[in-house]
C-alpha cells in the first residue's frame, strides 16, 4: 500500500489516477478516501487525481496521542501529501472538514494551492452555533467510544443535513453508511475532538481570507443550513470566488449529485487554467 509520511511520523494511506495538472480531494469527517470515487473517475480522464486518508481513519495510521487531531496537525497533513508525491500546486477540493482544511491550507500555504473547492463548509462556524457544535462534537467522540462506529452510522449519519442523501439515492446513502460503520472508533473519537470539537469559526479567520488570492469555487446545498451562511460569508470575503447552491441537496454535495458537482467543478478548472477566473469586479458590488 502507498504512504505518505507526515512531520510527526503518521503513515497517510493514498491512492492516485490520471495524468495532468494535480488535483488533491481532502474528505468530510464522515468519509475517507472511498468518498470521492465519482470524482476520480471523471477527473482521471485529464488530470493526475490523489485521494487520500486522512489520519484516524484506516488504513492510515491512528494516532494514540490525543493531542494529536487538530485542525493545523490535519492541514500540515494535507502539505505532506503533496511534498511525498512532488508537487508544488495543485488544485486542492475539499467536502467539509476537507474544505475547512483546505482552506487552512491555502490561509497557510497559498503558494501550493493552484485554486481551491470548498463544498459544505463551514458547520458550527455560525456564532451563535459555536460553542453548542464543539459541545457536540465531544458528545458525539463519547459515543464512539461506548458505543462504536455502527451506531454512530445508524445516528449521527442521519443528521438533517444527511437526509436529503437517503431521499434521493438510497443505494449510494447505503453504501456511504456502509463506510461510516467501519471507521476506527477511537481515531473517530479523537478527530471528533480535536478537530471538530476545537476548531476555530470561519469568521475567526476573516481578515486572512480577505487577502487571499487564490481562486475559490464554493459549493453548497440548499438543505445543508449550517453551511448555508457561511458559504455567503465566504463568497463575500474570497476575492476571487463563485457560489453554486444545488437544489433539493443536503452536505454530502459530491455524492448527491455528482453529475452536477462534476460539471461546476470542472467548469471551474477550466476557466482558472485558462486563467479566466477573475477577482470580483468592484463595479459588480451593492452597496451596503
Amino acid at each position: 500500500m502507498p504512504y505518505a509520511v507526515t512531520p510527526d511520523k503518521v503513515k497517510l494511506y493514498y491512492e492516485e489516477v490520471g495524468q495532468g495538472t494535480p488535483i488533491l480531494f481532502v474528505h468530510e469527517f464522515a468519509s475517507d478516501h472511498r468518498g470521492w470515487e465519482p470524482q476520480l473517475r471523471e477527473f482521471g480522464k485529464r488530470h493526475r487525481c490523489i485521494v487520500y486518508s486522512a489520519r484516524g481513519y484506516t488504513p492510515s495510521d491512528v494516532p494514540a496521542d490525543k493531542d494529536a487531531y487538530s485542525y493545523r496537525h490535519v492541514m500540515r497533513d494535507c502539505v505532506a501529501v503533496l511534498d511525498h508525491l512532488g508537487i508544488d500546486r495543485a488544485h486542492v477540493v475539499g467536502l467539509s472538514m476537507g474544505a475547512y482544511t483546505t482552506l487552512q491550507v491555502a490561509l497557510s500555504h497559498p503558494g501550493r494551492v493552484r485554486s481551491m473547492v470548498l463544498a459544505g463548509i463551514g458547520s458550527g462556524s455560525e456564532r451563535w452555533f459555536t460553542d453548542e457544535f464543539h459541545k457536540n462534537a465531544h458528545a458525539l467522540a463519547d459515543t464512539f467510544e461506548r458505543e462504536g462506529a455502527a451506531a454512530v452510522a445508524a445516528t449521527y449519519g442521519l443528521g438533517p443535513s444527511r437526509v436529503p442523501f437517503l431521499l434521493k439515492d438510497p443505494r449510494g446513502f447505503a453504501e456511504f453508511a456502509q463506510r461510516l460503520a467501519g471507521h476506527d472508533a477511537q481515531g473517530s473519537a479523537h478527530t471528533s475532538r480535536g478537530f471538530l470539537g476545537a476548531r476555530p469559526s470561519l469568521y475567526d479567520f476573516e481578515s486572512d481570507i480577505a487577502r487571499l488570492t487564490v481562486p475559490a469555487l464554493i459549493v453548497v446545498g440548499d438543505e445543508d443550513e449550517r453551511c448555508i451562511e457561511p458559504s455567503l460569508f465566504l463568497k463575500r470575503s474570497i476575492p476571487a470566488s463563485g457560489l453554486v447552491m444545488m437544489p433539493k441537496t443536503g452536505h454530502v454535495v459530491n455524492l448527491e449529485e455528482p453529475d452536477l458537482f462534476n460539471q461546476a467543478v470542472g467548469d471551474f478548472l477550466a476557466r482558472v487554467e485558462a486563467g479566466r477566473w477573475l477577482p470580483r469586479d468592484p463595479r459588480s458590488l451593492a452597496a451596503r
